[in-house]
């Protein structure tokens, strides 16, 4: 479904449905001003149209042990086809890796890792993440501390 194809039912909707998942269908409808009925089939196209892609928890990193975020830098040797295809495939295995972006400018990757410490990290990085072939370079940056942290899209009626 196309940006285009959303009017200001479907947004309140999404809107809704972002910053609580778990919202009862009932509950949903009366906030975005349908019955519970047309809200339903609505909820149902934005997820069989892929808008909605699928639903989780979000967990507090920190609380499981995982307080160590690493912002990688990685640049490839080549950037063809199979040389993307392969690093791509290598870095969906790896589940310390929460985001990975193919980047224009200075390095190939953009990579946001969570480890437990550093030690974690080290291995993470000696293990997997220099031995996946054609990787060239490798910088990291520590973050400090998390200023924003958002999993709802800024959806508002155009």
């Amino acid at each position: 479904m196309l940006n285009q194809g959303l009017d200001a039912i479907d947004r309140r909707i999404l809107e809704n449905l972002q910053h609580d998942a778990r919202m009862r269908n009932v509950d949903l409808a009366a906030k975005v001003g349908l019955s519970p009925s047309p809200c339903l089939r609505r909820v149902g196209h934005l997820e069989d149209s892929g808008v909605i892609r699928g639903y989780a928890t979000l967990v507090d990193a920190e609380a499981v042990g995982l307080p160590v975020s690493i912002f990688v830098n990685v640049t490839l040797e080549k950037q063809v086809e199979h040389a993307l295809e392969t690093f791509e495939k290598e870095i969906k295995a790896c589940p310390e890796v929460m985001e990975c972006y193919l980047m224009t400018g200075d390095f190939d990757y953009l990579l946001r890792v969570v480890t437990a410490d550093l030690t974690a990290y080290e291995h993470f990085l000696m293990d997997r993440l220099t031995r996946i072939p054609g990787v060239a370079s490798i910088k990291s940056s520590f973050a400090l501390k998390q200023v924003a942290y958002r999993t709802a899209l800024p959806i508002a009626a155009p």
